[in-house]
């Protein structure tokens, strides 16, 4: 069964990277361009995993995912941030937030790709 991950950025561009990306891996990609959009997909998609930008224009990144890892309909779905936050408190911050991994902008994207595979296979 092909894998299915949510793509939460507020920036067309980087969707569109990871777009292609992610088709090229065999993933199928939802998209997210803010928070709340994020909220209902991870509830109404069930994707496999959640690429989460942190800077996002209603709730942050950290707020979406602490809602998520919240509801006994998605806290099992694991989180990756990626994002262009790259100070010394910002990885912490995602993880406490329920974050699996913790991915800075610009990425390399077969680290990222590989980083993807190692949390869909635990499950």
């Amino acid at each position: 069964m092909t894998k299915r991950i949510l793509v939460v950025d507020d920036h067309e561009d980087n969707r569109q990277i990871l777009r292609v990306l992610l088709a090229s891996a065999g993933y199928v990609m939802i998209e997210a361009q803010n928070g709340e959009t994020a909220l209902a997909a991870a509830l109404s998609e069930r994707p496999d995993l959640i690429l989460m930008d942190i800077q996002l224009p209603d709730l942050d990144g950290y707020e979406v995912t602490r809602r998520i890892k919240s509801n006994p309909r998605s806290h099992d779905v694991p989180i990756i941030a990626v994002t262009s936050y790259a100070l010394s408190d910002d990885e912490r911050k995602a993880l406490a937030a329920g974050c699996i991994a913790y991915v800075a902008k610009p990425y390399s994207p077969m680290q990222l790709l590989a980083k993807i595979k190692k949390y869909l296979a635990s499950d």
